[in-house]
Protein backbone atom coordinates (compact mmCIF):
# COMPACT_ATOMS: atom_id res chain seq x y z
CA UNK A 1 0.00 0.00 0.00
CA UNK A 2 1.79 3.48 -0.82
CA UNK A 3 2.01 6.24 1.85
CA UNK A 4 -0.44 8.80 1.52
CA UNK A 5 -0.99 12.53 2.69
CA UNK A 6 -4.35 14.21 1.74
CA UNK A 7 -3.96 17.78 1.49
CA UNK A 8 -6.14 20.64 0.43
CA UNK A 9 -5.89 21.56 -3.04
CA UNK A 10 -6.96 24.53 -5.33
CA UNK A 11 -9.46 24.02 -8.16
CA UNK A 12 -6.71 22.63 -10.36
CA UNK A 13 -5.67 20.44 -7.98
CA UNK A 14 -1.90 21.34 -8.52
CA UNK A 15 -1.42 24.06 -5.99
CA UNK A 16 -1.20 22.79 -1.79
CA UNK A 17 -2.11 25.55 0.12
CA UNK A 18 -2.20 24.62 3.69
CA UNK A 19 0.75 25.71 5.94
CA UNK A 20 -0.08 22.50 8.01
CA UNK A 21 0.58 19.82 5.25
CA UNK A 22 3.36 22.02 3.98
CA UNK A 23 5.07 21.11 7.61
CA UNK A 24 4.33 17.16 7.08
CA UNK A 25 5.37 17.26 2.96
CA UNK A 26 8.76 18.61 4.71
CA UNK A 27 8.79 16.17 7.35
CA UNK A 28 8.33 13.22 5.35
CA UNK A 29 11.26 14.72 2.88
CA UNK A 30 13.57 14.82 6.24
CA UNK A 31 12.68 11.39 7.21
CA UNK A 32 13.38 9.77 3.20
CA UNK A 33 9.97 8.84 3.24
CA UNK A 34 8.40 8.24 -0.30
CA UNK A 35 4.38 9.07 -0.25
CA UNK A 36 1.44 9.67 -2.71
CA UNK A 37 0.26 13.52 -2.39
CA UNK A 38 -3.49 13.08 -2.73
CA UNK A 39 -5.12 16.37 -3.37
CA UNK A 40 -8.84 17.10 -1.55
CA UNK A 41 -11.40 19.79 -1.77
CA UNK A 42 -13.31 20.72 1.03
CA UNK A 43 -16.33 18.21 0.01
CA UNK A 44 -13.66 15.56 0.31
CA UNK A 45 -12.79 15.46 3.35
CA UNK A 46 -15.37 13.43 5.08
CA UNK A 47 -14.73 11.13 2.77
CA UNK A 48 -10.79 10.72 4.01
CA UNK A 49 -9.96 6.75 4.45
CA UNK A 50 -12.74 5.86 7.50
CA UNK A 51 -14.27 9.05 7.40
CA UNK A 52 -12.81 9.84 10.58
CA UNK A 53 -11.12 13.43 9.89
CA UNK A 54 -12.49 16.73 10.18
CA UNK A 55 -9.66 18.47 8.39
CA UNK A 56 -5.84 17.77 6.40
CA UNK A 57 -3.09 16.70 7.02
CA UNK A 58 -4.18 13.23 7.10
CA UNK A 59 -1.63 10.40 6.40
CA UNK A 60 -2.04 6.82 5.90
CA UNK A 61 1.06 5.42 6.19
CA UNK A 62 0.61 1.33 5.23
CA UNK A 63 -2.56 1.38 6.70
CA UNK A 64 -1.71 3.41 10.05
CA UNK A 65 -3.86 7.10 9.82
CA UNK A 66 -2.66 9.57 11.39
CA UNK A 67 -4.42 13.26 11.75
CA UNK A 68 -3.37 16.70 12.61
CA UNK A 69 0.47 17.43 11.58
CA UNK A 70 2.01 17.57 15.34
CA UNK A 71 0.66 13.97 15.77
CA UNK A 72 1.80 13.19 12.31
CA UNK A 73 5.50 14.23 13.23
CA UNK A 74 5.48 12.79 16.38
CA UNK A 75 4.29 9.39 15.18
CA UNK A 76 7.06 9.64 12.09
CA UNK A 77 9.43 10.06 14.56
CA UNK A 78 8.28 7.27 16.54
CA UNK A 79 7.86 4.47 14.03
CA UNK A 80 11.14 5.49 12.02
CA UNK A 81 13.91 6.07 14.32
CA UNK A 82 16.47 4.84 12.08
CA UNK A 83 15.58 7.72 9.57
CA UNK A 84 17.05 11.47 10.61
CA UNK A 85 15.25 12.77 13.89
CA UNK A 86 12.29 15.48 13.58
CA UNK A 87 12.65 17.05 17.10
CA UNK A 88 16.73 15.48 18.12
CA UNK A 89 14.23 14.48 21.19
CA UNK A 90 12.07 15.52 23.80
CA UNK A 91 13.39 19.17 24.12
CA UNK A 92 12.96 19.36 20.40
CA UNK A 93 8.93 18.13 20.80
CA UNK A 94 8.72 21.09 23.49
CA UNK A 95 10.50 23.67 21.53
CA UNK A 96 8.38 23.15 18.42
CA UNK A 97 5.27 23.59 20.02
CA UNK A 98 6.60 26.87 21.11
CA UNK A 99 7.06 27.82 17.14
CA UNK A 100 3.75 25.98 16.53
CA UNK A 101 2.13 28.27 19.14
CA UNK A 102 3.89 31.22 17.64
CA UNK A 103 3.10 30.80 14.33
CA UNK A 104 -0.81 30.25 15.31
CA UNK A 105 -1.06 33.23 17.46
CA UNK A 106 1.63 35.50 15.54
CA UNK A 107 2.28 35.16 12.07
CA UNK A 108 -1.17 33.26 10.81
CA UNK A 109 -3.50 35.82 11.59
CA UNK A 110 -2.06 38.39 9.28
CA UNK A 111 -1.47 35.50 6.49
CA UNK A 112 -5.22 34.60 6.53
CA UNK A 113 -6.97 38.30 6.45
CA UNK A 114 -4.08 39.19 3.25
CA UNK A 115 -4.59 36.02 1.90
CA UNK A 116 -8.22 35.49 1.75
CA UNK A 117 -9.23 36.76 -1.41
CA UNK A 118 -6.60 35.00 -3.28
CA UNK A 119 -7.59 31.63 -1.38
CA UNK A 120 -10.96 31.95 -2.44
CA UNK A 121 -10.28 32.75 -6.01
CA UNK A 122 -8.02 29.53 -6.37
CA UNK A 123 -10.77 26.86 -5.41
CA UNK A 124 -13.60 25.48 -7.16
CA UNK A 125 -16.89 27.12 -6.85
CA UNK A 126 -18.20 24.43 -4.53
CA UNK A 127 -15.15 24.92 -2.02
CA UNK A 128 -15.71 29.29 -2.65
CA UNK A 129 -19.26 28.05 -0.96
CA UNK A 130 -17.37 26.26 2.13
CA UNK A 131 -15.12 28.93 2.40
CA UNK A 132 -17.58 31.70 2.64
CA UNK A 133 -19.53 30.53 5.19
CA UNK A 134 -16.83 29.13 7.32
CA UNK A 135 -14.86 32.63 7.00
CA UNK A 136 -18.30 34.33 7.52
CA UNK A 137 -19.23 32.41 11.09
CA UNK A 138 -15.88 33.29 11.95
CA UNK A 139 -15.26 36.59 11.53
CA UNK A 140 -19.10 37.84 10.80
CA UNK A 141 -17.82 39.55 7.60
CA UNK A 142 -17.45 38.55 4.01
CA UNK A 143 -14.73 37.68 1.97
CA UNK A 144 -14.61 41.37 0.70
CA UNK A 145 -14.79 42.68 4.21
CA UNK A 146 -12.33 40.60 5.89
CA UNK A 147 -9.71 41.46 3.17
CA UNK A 148 -10.80 45.11 3.37
CA UNK A 149 -8.36 45.12 6.38
CA UNK A 150 -5.80 43.78 5.16
CA UNK A 151 -3.07 47.04 5.21
CA UNK A 152 -4.18 46.76 8.49
CA UNK A 153 -3.26 43.46 8.78
CA UNK A 154 -0.04 43.13 7.66
CA UNK A 155 1.13 46.88 9.06
CA UNK A 156 3.10 45.65 12.03
CA UNK A 157 4.07 42.24 10.02
CA UNK A 158 8.09 42.76 10.09
CA UNK A 159 7.70 43.60 13.53
CA UNK A 160 6.07 40.05 14.52
CA UNK A 161 9.63 38.78 12.78
CA UNK A 162 11.76 40.12 15.16
CA UNK A 163 12.05 36.52 17.31
CA UNK A 164 12.99 34.90 13.95
CA UNK A 165 15.52 36.71 13.04
CA UNK A 166 16.87 37.25 16.33
CA UNK A 167 17.19 33.14 16.40
CA UNK A 168 18.53 33.21 13.34
CA UNK A 169 21.48 35.48 14.45
CA UNK A 170 22.47 33.28 16.33
CA UNK A 171 22.34 29.91 14.75
CA UNK A 172 21.60 28.69 10.97
CA UNK A 173 18.29 26.90 11.75
CA UNK A 174 15.65 27.16 14.29
CA UNK A 175 16.36 23.66 14.81
CA UNK A 176 20.09 24.58 15.19
CA UNK A 177 22.88 23.58 13.27
CA UNK A 178 20.51 21.57 11.38
CA UNK A 179 16.61 22.24 9.82
CA UNK A 180 13.98 20.17 12.72
CA UNK A 181 10.44 20.11 12.12
CA UNK A 182 10.44 23.30 14.20
CA UNK A 183 11.80 24.73 11.04
CA UNK A 184 9.58 22.73 8.90
CA UNK A 185 6.82 24.44 11.33
CA UNK A 186 7.58 27.78 10.45
CA UNK A 187 8.35 27.44 6.79
CA UNK A 188 4.82 26.21 6.65
CA UNK A 189 3.42 29.94 7.91
CA UNK A 190 5.57 31.41 5.28
CA UNK A 191 4.63 28.97 1.77
CA UNK A 192 0.90 29.36 3.11
CA UNK A 193 2.07 33.36 2.24
CA UNK A 194 4.38 32.68 -1.00
CA UNK A 195 1.53 30.58 -2.46
CA UNK A 196 -1.23 32.29 -1.68
CA UNK A 197 -0.03 36.57 -1.49
CA UNK A 198 1.29 37.77 -5.03
CA UNK A 199 3.79 40.31 -2.57
CA UNK A 200 6.30 38.69 -0.75
CA UNK A 201 5.69 39.13 3.05
CA UNK A 202 9.73 38.42 4.18
CA UNK A 203 12.01 41.85 3.79
CA UNK A 204 14.63 40.97 1.28
CA UNK A 205 17.78 40.16 2.99
CA UNK A 206 16.45 40.08 6.32
CA UNK A 207 17.71 36.44 7.82
CA UNK A 208 14.32 35.24 8.05
CA UNK A 209 13.70 35.45 4.11
CA UNK A 210 17.37 34.26 3.58
CA UNK A 211 16.11 31.03 6.01
CA UNK A 212 13.12 30.80 4.06
CA UNK A 213 14.92 30.11 0.65
CA UNK A 214 17.49 27.72 1.94
CA UNK A 215 14.12 26.17 3.49
CA UNK A 216 13.27 25.98 -0.39
CA UNK A 217 15.96 24.45 -1.54
CA UNK A 218 15.60 21.67 1.27
CA UNK A 219 15.44 18.15 0.02
CA UNK A 220 15.74 18.35 -3.93
CA UNK A 221 13.89 21.67 -3.65
CA UNK A 222 10.57 20.15 -2.33
CA UNK A 223 9.37 23.89 -1.25
CA UNK A 224 10.32 25.31 -4.60
CA UNK A 225 7.33 22.99 -6.14
CA UNK A 226 4.37 25.05 -5.15
CA UNK A 227 4.17 27.42 -7.57
CA UNK A 228 4.11 30.85 -5.81
CA UNK A 229 0.61 32.70 -6.18
CA UNK A 230 -0.42 35.19 -9.23
CA UNK A 231 -2.49 38.05 -8.29
CA UNK A 232 -5.98 38.32 -8.09
CA UNK A 233 -8.45 40.58 -10.66
CA UNK A 234 -10.21 43.29 -8.86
Amino acid sequence: MPRRLYSLACAERTRHFSPHVWKIILALRHKGLDFELVPLSFGDIPRIEDGSFTSVPVLNDNGHLEGDSFKIAVYLDEAYPDAPSLFGGTGGIAMARFFEAYCHTVLHPPVSTAAVRNMHAMMSPADQVHFTAVRQKRFGKSIEEIYAGRDAAMADFEARLAPLNHVLGEQPWFGGASPLFCDHVVFGAFQWARVCLETPVLPQGSRVADWFERCLDLYDGAGRSAVPARPVAA
